[in-house]
């Protein structure tokens, strides 16, 4: 920062020179001492200046009535998962309230490499709203699958000096870290003493004091209020997570008072554009907490005071001098009803967005999975004796269950009786054409088959289905529109989206997705499944990294033992 723009900002705060910007007839939550604070807010460029007084200004904005908020932090999630570009992903969420979103692009990133990542730090420098980019650290995630790239600590090190850096995006081979693997720990060096992301479900005792002793210092995972508290206790900083499949505000939510806020945030990970236009972003978490008998300080400090703190953030979280000008102005604390936002002292809307530079997409034609029938799906094997994938809903986590399957003329066959149906996952980055076949049960199908190339982490592609040919023509479909989802029915395809950018986000705006995303949804209804959202449900079946039995390219792994335990045929 110049001498100048100092010299402007103090001239500016004490009304020797009219403000740039000011906000006159709002009341000002106070997040340090849950005052509501009247008078002017004066903004010079992306500062705030001045408050709890009168100014004057090149430019007002009356905001009568409105209680104005700092703008809310998200403090983890894959933009990609909200299954549309950056650029349509800021403006989806920012006219929201969000203002600074902390990302980790491992998902492209896992299908085209660094490239993927670099994409990301670029766009993040043309955002309305303020996007940091941690560098992923787990790319693959684990040994257990086949990832289209490999990232190791040279190659993060090459990037570190962007400014949208924020250090290293969440570590979620924590057996990796326990058992001191030798890349891990190279990766965990080069970012000591800087922020470094967790990702450890279910993990506690000895081993998750080891964890935390690597530096780790934030933790997204945690689905029980017990798990949370452990956690908190042993000085990570947790995030309450509700995305739309990982649903843990009901679980976390009864441990957020004053008293633990200034330690508790609130983050995504995985939302997708017709959750938020049919729910919310942040603001839902926000007024649900609130409606559950948080205190709004409390719900409010998460969203923004304790997010910028827990992540090194001091220029922002408060509405007051020298912070950051991102500013919510709300209709009431309760209904988290944004009717004005500001992100760095610009009017989140159209004119805005329409000056963005944007930038070409990376990662066309990933889809390379090698041409599937219906007998690449096979579930052989001399035991009727199978384990079987136990989908929790609401939850990423699954049970590791197992059931008596009859061999019939050297297969197993889908029984939707007990909806116990097939699901494979097919290579698709063009290195080595695995098939991997297991079972599921839970998602309620009765009829067809659904597959999609978003497949946490490695984005192979999953499928499911009750029909072998179903499954067969909705993984070779994928392959024709360059990734996305299909739904398959009597040798049809339903319904689908088109993914072309890594096989993971669309070209296509918001508002466009979303109206896929509802025929989709209804499409999947039609065969009889029961999910929510069946669609990102299916993709963490394949996170080899949640307990406790997933499916990857290579076969079926038991987390807990962190094995595989019935290889790929």
């Amino acid at each position: 920062m110049s001498r100048s723009t100092i010299e402007r900002r103090i001239a500016q705060g004490t009304g020797d020179e009219p403000a740039d910007l000011v906000l006159k007839g709002g009341t000002v939550f106070d997040l340090v001492t849950g005052e509501h604070l009247t008078g002017d807010v004066a903004i010079c460029g992306d500062t705030i200046v001045g408050t709890c007084d009168t100014y004057d200004g090149k430019e007002t904005l009356d905001v009568s009535g409105l209680t104005l908020v700092p703008g809310f932090i998200d403090t983890h999630l894959h933009i990609e998962s909200s299954l549309v570009t950056p650029f349509e992903f800021d403006r989806c969420v920012a006219p929201r309230g969000i203002t600074t979103a902390i990302c980790d692009p491992h998902e492209i990133t896992n299908v085209i490499g660094l490239p993927g990542l670099t994409y990301f730090q670029e766009a993040s420098e043309h955002t309305v709203m303020d996007i940091f980019v941690q560098l992923s650290s787990c790319v693959p995630s684990t040994s257990m699958e086949t990832a289209g790239a490999t990232v190791d600590a040279a190659d993060l090190a090459a990037l570190d000096a962007h400014p949208s850096n924020i250090g290293l995006a969440e570590m979620m081979n924590y057996p990796g870290v326990i058992h001191r693997d030798p890349g891990v720990m190279d990766k965990l060096a080069l970012f000591e003493g800087g922020h470094i992301d967790g990702h450890c479900p279910m993990l506690s005792g000895r081993g998750l004091n080891g964890y935390i002793a690597a530096g780790v210092r934030t933790e997204h995972e945690a689905t029980t209020a017990a798990e949370a508290l452990e956690k908190l206790r042993k000085g990570m900083r947790v995030l309450i997570r509700e995305g739309s499949v990982s649903k843990d505000l009901d679980a976390l939510g009864e441990i957020l008072n004053e008293r633990t806020a200034p330690y508790l945030c609130l983050c995504t990970d995985d939302r997708n554009p017709l959750d938020i236009s049919e729910h919310g972003h942040l603001d839902y978490i926000i007024r649900t907490l609130i409606a559950r008998g948080a205190s709004p300080l409390a719900a409010y400090r998460a969203a923004s005071l304790s997010a910028a703190e827990a992540f090194g953030l001091k220029d922002r979280g408060l509405i007051a001098p020298g912070k950051r000008a991102d500013i919510v102005a709300l209709g009431s604390l309760e209904a988290c009803d944004a009717r004005m936002v500001l992100a760095g002292g610009t009017v989140v809307g159209d004119i805005a967005f329409a000056a963005r530079q944007t930038l070409t997409a990376p990662g066309r034609h990933s889809a390379r999975a090698p041409k599937v029938d219906a007998t690449s799906f096979r579930a052989g094997g001399n035991r009727e004796e199978t384990p079987v994938i136990g989908i929790i809903p609401g939850k990423i986590i699954t049970e590791h269950l197992t059931e008596t399957i009859p061999i019939r003329s050297g297969d197993k066959k889908p029984d939707t009786a007990r909806d116990l149906v097939r699901i494979a996952v097919v290579e698709r980055h063009g290195i080595n054409g695995n098939i991997a076949s297991g079972f599921v049960k839970g998602f309620g199908l009765k009829r067809g088959a659904i597959a999609s190339t978003v497949c946490h982490d490695h984005h192979n592609v999953a499928v499911v289905g009750v029909s072998d040919d179903d499954m067969a023509l909705a993984v070779n479909r994928l392959g024709e529109i360059e990734g996305g989802f299909v739904v398959a029915e009597g040798g049809k395809v339903l319904a689908e989206l088109a993914l072309p950018v890594a096989g993971l986000m669309s070209l296509l705006s918001f508002e466009e997705v979303t109206a896929e995303l509802i025929a989709l949804r209804k499409a999947a209804l039609s065969l009889g499944v029961t999910l929510e959202e069946p669609f990102l449900q299916l993709a963490f079946l394949a996170l080899p990294v949640i307990p406790h039995l997933k499916i990857t390219d290579r076969g079926l792994v038991d987390v807990d033992r962190f094995e595989i335990i019935s290889a790929a045929g």
